[in-house]
C-alpha cells in the first residue's frame, strides 16, 4: 500500500509540473467546431498516463519492453501531433511501428496473416476510437477507470498480466480525474493522452483475450465502440468525412443540445461500461454458445437504446432549424 501511496504522490507533483510547463509554452486546447468547451485549457495532462507506465516499468524491472518501447514512440509522436500537428505520414508510421512492437510482446505474429491483419485494424480501430470520444470532461478518465477495474478484476480470476500493472495504470488516471473530472477542467487528456491510456488499455485487454481465447473480453470496450461505431455509420450515410471535426456522438448531442451536465454523462458512460463489463465476466463462464447469444442480444439491445436517443436529439436540432 506504501508503494502505490508514493506512486500516487509522484505521480501527482508530476502532473502540477506538466501543468507549469505547458503555462510556459502555451500548450493549449483552443474550442473549435467539434469542442464541447468554451474556455482556453490546457492540453496534454493526460501524458501521467505515459509516466505511470514508466514508474511501473522501473519498478517491474523492465517488464513488457517491447510493450513500453512502442508506447513510448506512440507518446512521444501524439504529444509533437498536439503541440504542433504533424503530417499524417509520420502519425501514421510510427503508430504503425508502436502496434508493431505491441504485436511482438503480446507474440501474435505466429497467428495466421489474416488474423494479424484482424488484429491491427482492431488496434487501431480502438486507439482512434477512444480519441475521438475524448470531448467532455471526465469521460476518458471514467471509461478507463471503468476498463481498468474490469480487467483488475479479471486478473483475480485468470492472471494474465502483473497486476501492479493495472494498479499502476489506475493511479494514473485517478491523478488525471483529479484534475479533469471537474465542471471547468484545469487541463484535457490530448492525443498524448487519450492514445496511450488506449494503448495501454489495449495490450492489457490483449493478454486476457489471448490467455483465455475468448474475444468476449473486446465488450470491456462496448460503450465507446457503439458510439463510435453508430457516428461512422451515421457519418457515411450522410456522406460526410468522417475524418473531420465534428460533434456527432451521443455524449456530444447529450451535453450541447441535451444540455446535460457533462460530468453526469461521463459518469453514466463508466457506470454503464462497469456494469457491462461485470456482466461479461460472469457470462465468461458458460459455453461459448450462451456467450455469443448473450453479446448479440446485449449489442442489439444498447444498439435500439442508442438509436432512438440519438434519433430524438437529431429530430429535436432538425425541429429547432425549421
Amino acid at each position: 500500500m506504501m508503494v502505490y501511496l508514493i506512486v500516487f504522490a509522484l505521480l501527482f507533483i508530476l502532473e502540477i509540473f506538466y501543468f507549469k510547463v505547458a503555462d510556459r509554452f502555451n500548450i493549449i486546447d483552443k474550442p473549435n467546431e467539434r469542442s464541447s468547451h468554451n474556455t482556453i485549457t490546457l492540453r496534454g495532462g493526460g501524458i501521467i498516463f505515459y509516466f505511470a507506465a514508466l514508474f511501473y516499468f522501473i519498478w517491474s524491472g523492465f517488464n513488457y519492453p517491447w510493450f513500453f518501447l512502442g508506447l513510448t514512440l506512440m507518446t512521444i509522436v501524439s504529444f509533437l501531433d498536439d503541440i504542433f500537428t504533424l503530417s499524417n505520414r509520420i502519425r501514421l508510421l510510427i503508430h504503425f511501428t508502436s502496434v508493431l512492437l505491441m504485436a511482438y510482446e503480446l507474440n501474435v505474429f505466429s497467428l495466421p496473416w489474416y488474423n494479424l491483419v484482424l488484429t491491427f485494424i482492431v488496434i487501431v480501430g480502438i486507439i482512434n476510437a477512444y480519441n475521438f470520444m475524448d470531448g467532455i470532461n471526465g469521460i476518458t478518465a471514467s471509461n478507463s477507470l471503468a476498463v481498468g477495474s474490469l480487467l483488475l478484476i479479471a486478473n483475480q480470476q485468470i492472471h494474465f498480466i502483473d497486476p501492479e500493472f493495472l494498479i499502476f495504470t489506475i493511479l494514473g488516471v485517478l491523478v488525471f480525474a483529479f484534475f479533469n473530472f471537474r465542471n471547468k477542467a484545469k487541463t484535457f487528456a490530448g492525443d498524448v493522452g487519450s492514445v496511450s491510456i488506449a494503448f495501454i488499455l489495449i495490450f492489457a485487454l490483449g493478454l486476457l483475450i489471448i490467455k483465455t481465447g475468448n474475444i468476449i473480453y473486446l465488450l470491456f470496450l462496448l460503450v465507446y465502440g457503439l458510439d463510435s461505431v453508430w457516428t461512422i455509420i451515421r457519418r457515411l450515410i450522410s456522406r460526410e468525412n468522417i475524418f473531420q471535426a465534428h460533434r456527432s456522438h451521443l455524449y456530444q448531442f447529450l451535453a450541447n443540445e441535451g444540455k446535460i451536465n457533462r460530468l453526469l454523462i461521463s459518469t453514466i458512460y463508466g457506470l454503464l461500461q462497469f456494469i457491462i463489463g461485470l456482466l461479461i465476466i460472469y457470462i465468461s463462464k458458460y459455453t461459448y454458445g450462451v456467450q455469443i447469444l448473450f453479446s448479440l442480444g446485449l449489442i442489439v439491445f444498447l444498439s435500439i437504446i442508442y438509436l432512438l436517443l440519438k434519433n430524438t436529439f437529431i429530430t429535436r436540432i432538425n425541429n429547432l432549424k425549421n
